[in-house]
């Protein structure tokens, strides 16, 4: 699913994992994103990283000590991610097969799309649908 640098939306999604370096393997198989660029830094720890579905993406890194300027305390519940695939339902059966926590069971929504929501290893909520937004036009 390679796509162009010019496909690469304007907007990321950002977090942090106690295991950037496990996050990477198990993005890639339970949820089939594409790893990119991997700065490593002090230890075991990930200074910044990229994976990338499509044209979308996130960057995350390794948590570290005193590391929450906003003061979240538990970040893996202040951000959520939706990630558009072309067949949910194969997507929920990896994504089950990989060990992710299911928080919302695979389900048909009244506009069309149908849908659930997966919690990774650390916590963090991550929806999978193929509802795609559209931009709306100019009138």
């Amino acid at each position: 699913m390679k796509e162009s640098n010019a496909a690469i939306p304007s907007m990321f999604t950002t977090l942090r994992y106690k295991d950037a370096r496990k996050a990477i393997q198990w993005l890639l198989k339970a949820f089939g994103l594409e790893p990119g660029f991997v700065t490593p830094t002090e230890g075991d720890l990930v200074g910044h990283a990229e994976m990338f579905y499509g044209a979308g993406g996130i960057m995350f890194g390794s948590e570290k000590e005193n590391d929450d300027p906003l003061g979240t305390v538990n970040q893996a519940q202040c951000a959520g991610i939706y990630m558009i695939v072309e067949d949910v339902d194969s997507h929920y059966a990896r994504a089950i097969a990989a060990g992710a926590g299911i928080a919302m069971d695979i389900y048909d929504t009244d506009y069309g799309s149908r849908e659930y929501t997966a919690r990774d290893f650390e916590g963090h909520l991550w929806s999978f649908g193929n509802y795609r937004p559209e931009r709306p036009t100019a009138s």
